[in-house]
């Protein structure tokens, strides 16, 4: 590639640079048709990005002046960070507009982050059927399916022909924007099966609904959580699936988007935790709320190198009489921590995805301690080569050869057993983990490397 060719993604990062540029000029100057202009033919996912990506001196002054043209999409799309306050901002007659547009699983969403006030604000604006049905899923645990579902959905009994039921759709009077399967019912309204749209309008007629029903039928509970209902729609590849009361009765559907989305923040979740800076931090956060987050990871972080500490003050007379320690000690945990968090990593995503059970832990133990093994081989010869060079000593290269092979191993090891056991204890693994594999590395490199040398060396 020439040297001053851009590639497509720096071309679009380039076009997002200049029209962000462009609006904030436009809102400066309070030039409400210009803004407009530039806004009204992005995506609603684009606005809302845009509305997390700016400050909010300037947000409120964009609502200002686009107020009018917000609608539910926009509002579905917002991270719940900001949320609120751009509902804040919005006039209560384009607010009430704006969420009767959405389906009941979307207005359920955006109640679910608001304070009593908001929520009451925008429960009124929606017609009774559409308040009795999002208060009844909002009725549901938190996290659920039925928080999750929709309640628009389709349905016919499972005698009827594909003719009878093309009939029935283009005769209704309201039909969901977007809709994937025909649900089959009996006249208790238990879910049977469901035919896809596809399917039916490729088939005759005379066609009996039942006959084309698909394999892939099943149902999720009601007070499901909706990690298990993302995993069941990743593990079987559904498009739709309907949703059950106690009694095994349709009360909603849920589809693909909903479930990806919860599959996105559950992924999210278990990348922050791991990194130790809360599962609901935001670049749109202030800077209390931040440091609010990050503040007890980097406490406990604090009080495991100050155990890590100890352990080297425990051997400060193998420091002082060979200095050359003291060089050499960051290598040998940065190595460990660096091998413990590869093996974490993989650890937790097998656990979320459930590829990692008590059936294979076994084996998937052997093999991080095989890996370990071997990394720490390589890696010993590596840096007893180095430190035999460097300091001229070669029973210091073989300490810290030796050294390396132990916290290798007990890295890898570390970073599958402990995921294992806090999701054995009903904890969350990427919550915990990184702690305490940092720990179990530092204070296990250190100690070997410090107390073979005192046995070696002095």
């Amino acid at each position: 590639m020439a040297e001053n060719e851009a590639t497509p993604v720096e071309d679009e990062e380039e076009l997002d640079t200049r029209r962000v540029s462009a609006i904030l000029e436009a809102v400066e100057a309070e030039d409400a048709a210009r803004l407009r202009d530039l806004v009204d033919p992005l995506h609603a996912a684009d606005i809302a990005d845009l509305l997390e990506q700016i400050g909010p001196s300037a947000r409120r002054d964009f609502l200002h002046l686009y107020s009018p043209e917000i609608d539910g999409d926009i509002l579905s799309e917002l991270d719940e960070s900001i949320r609120e306050e751009v509902i804040e901002a919005l006039p209560k007659e384009v607010l009430a507009e704006a969420v009767r547009e959405l389906e009941t699983d979307d207005v359920v969403d955006i109640l679910e982050d608001l304070e009593e006030p908001q929520q009451a604000i925008i429960l009124s604006a929606l017609a009774a059927s559409d308040r009795v049905a999002v208060e009844q899923a909002m009725a549901y645990p938190e996290y659920s399916a039925g928080r999750l579902m929709q309640r628009e959905v389709v349905v016919a009994p499972e005698h009827w022909t594909v003719g009878e039921t093309i009939d029935h759709l283009r005769s209704a009077e309201w039909l969901p924007d977007q809709f994937y399967h025909v649900i089959l019912v009996n006249p208790r309204m238990n879910p049977l099966g469901y035919v896809t749209l596809g399917r039916m309008l490729a088939s005759r007629r005379d066609v009996r609904l039942r006959d084309i029903a698909e394999d892939s039928f099943r149902t999720i509970e009601a007070t499901e959580e909706e990690a298990e209902v993302a995993y069941i729609f990743n593990q079987y590849h559904l498009i739709s699936c309907p949703v059950v009361d106690e009694n095994d009765r349709l009360v909603g559907v849920i589809t693909i988007d909903d479930a990806m989305n919860v599959l996105d923040e559950e992924h999210e979740e278990d990348m922050l935790r791991l990194a130790g800076v809360g599962d609901e931090s935001s670049i749109s956060d202030g800077v209390l709320d931040t440091v609010k987050s990050r503040i007890p990871w980097l406490l406990v972080n604090l009080v495991t190198a100050n155990i890590a500490a100890g352990v080297i003050s425990l051997f400060e007379g193998t420091i002082s009489a060979l200095v050359a320690l003291a060089a050499l000690m960051p290598i040998v945990a940065s190595m460990g921590g660096n091998a413990g968090t590869q093996s974490l990593t993989v650890a937790v995503r097998a656990l979320a995805t459930r590829d990692l059970t008590g059936s294979n832990a076994l084996r998937v133990v052997r093999r991080e301690a095989g890996v370990g093994l071997i990394n720490g081989v390589v890696f010993a010869l590596i840096m007893g080569g180095v430190a035999w060079a460097l300091f001229g000593t070669p029973l210091l290269g073989a300490v810290i050869g030796a050294a390396l092979i132990v916290n290798l191993l007990v890295a890898a090891l570390a970073g599958v057993i402990v995921p294992l056991l806090l999701h054995r204890l009903g904890l969350d693994p990427a919550l915990s983990s990184g702690t305490f594999v940092t720990t179990m590395t530092d204070v296990i490199g250190f100690f070997a490397f410090l107390g073979l040398a005192t046995l070696v060396l002095l």
